[in-house]
């Protein structure tokens, strides 16, 4: 079985191909910048690295275009037709309350994602679109999705409600759904896989760090609290994003300072987090060298800030859990910053957590133990791969449906 993994943007289109048989990843690469003047296009396979072709690509049905001449190119191809693509798997992001687990894409999805727009302005036209483009192109190749907030379902109410006037959760759906719960699953389930452990027995921390960021308190394979919100910019300090903070804060902004709404929500999102405190970067890469080279004083504080707040939710999921056995790290930042893990596990040893500072300090595309051999609680790096996830999910959804 082969499926084609889309995760689309506003103006882009991530895609992988994965060979299920041996999880071998035949091409991916990326659409982007679509709808603008100059376009970049870029093709990865084994043998064969396209990279980023100017062109004009109009709309993201001509993007998935280039995709599938790619894929099935006499030279340059990993196929010999598409009809050989058993399933086009979507990375999606919201559906509100409506799913717990991924689905087969239909009429009824495509009206829960239009409905929930306003909960995702940016994301769910773009996956929309996603959806239409393999319509168009391929109407009889089926299509499934995972949610980015699906795994989270299973919050109970006491963690999901926000302390609001009820209404505002029964008329209005305003409460905390999270995000990035494709990740925070396969890492759970790699983890349990790992340590040769049934995940029912299991209580779990998952960092996902990345430029966005979120942790959740995993109990028995299932999401009981999470970082992010009813939006994403709830939870961690992230690259842009302030994330928690005093709610009076953007009503003083509009008041007193005399910003729009629009000027303090792109304060909020695009200028914050690391961004904001640091006046440096919100590439963590840049950050680390500003510590670790130049010993730049606004880099330390920002990073401070930054392990300290995921400190807080370490020891408040510890709390939700009651215990842990594993704290995992994974994203672009949690899995390549070694610095931030020892920040992070500094001090913590009151929740038996010990790190191995010889083993953090190592680099590894594999999973890794971190923690020291009397540690009460387990360390573990490990690599994220959403879209496996997702092609894996997809995979057992056809299977079901056979």
């Amino acid at each position: 079985m082969k499926i084609l993994v889309l995760n689309c943007g506003s103006s882009s289109i991530k895609y992988q191909l994965i060979n299920m048989e041996s999880k071998d990843l035949m091409a991916e690469g990326i659409a982007e910048r679509i709808g603008e003047d100059i376009a970049l296009f870029t093709y990865k396979s084994p043998n064969f690295t396209k990279k980023k072709r100017e062109m004009v690509i109009d709309n993201h049905e001509q993007g998935l275009q280039l995709i599938l001449d790619a894929l099935v190119d006499s030279e340059k191809g990993v196929l010999g037709s598409l009809t050989e693509i058993d399933a086009v798997g979507h990375r999606l992001v919201h559906a509100g309350e409506h799913y717990s687990d991924a689905v087969v894409v239909t009429e009824h999805v495509v009206e829960v994602m239009r409905e929930c727009i306003a909960l995702a302005p940016l994301h769910n036209p773009a996956n929309l679109k996603g959806v239409e483009a393999v319509t168009a192109s391929m109407p009889n190749c089926p299509q499934c999705g995972v949610f980015d907030n699906a795994f989270h379902q299973t919050m109970p109410p006491h963690a999901y409600l926000y302390p609001l006037p009820l209404e505002f959760y029964h008329t209005h759906k305003i409460r905390r759904y999270g995000f990035h719960g494709t990740s925070h699953k396969y890492v759970s389930l790699k983890a349990a896989e790992f340590l040769g452990v049934d995940i029912s027995t299991l209580k779990i921390i998952s960092c996902h760090l990345g430029n966005g960021a979120s942790m959740t308190a995993i109990k028995g394979g299932k999401s009981i609290d999470t970082s992010m919100g009813l939006t994403p910019l709830e939870g961690l300090m992230m690259g842009t994003r302030c994330g928690d903070l005093d709610p009076a804060i953007p009503i003083h902004m509009q008041q007193q300072l005399g910003l729009s709404v629009d000027e303090v929500n792109s304060i909020l999102n695009k200028k914050s987090g690391m961004l904001g405190l640091s006046h440096i970067s919100n590439d963590m890469r840049e950050i680390e060298d500003e510590i670790l080279i130049r010993h730049n004083p606004k880099a330390i504080q920002a990073h401070d800030v930054y392990c300290y707040r995921i400190q807080k939710y370490i020891g408040s999921y510890f709390a939700a859990l009651n215990g842990l056995d594993v704290l995992i790290f994974t994203g672009g930042v949690g899995e390549r910053m070694p610095i931030l893990r020892e920040q992070v596990c500094r001090n913590m040893d009151a929740l038996g957590i010990k790190l191995n500072l010889e083993e953090n300090a190592l680099f590894s595309d594999e999973i890794q133990v971190l923690s020291t051999p009397d540690s009460k609680v387990t360390v573990l790096k490990i690599p994220t791969n959403e879209e496996l996830m997702i092609a894996l999910e997809t995979q057992r959804l056809l299977k079901q449906g056979s």
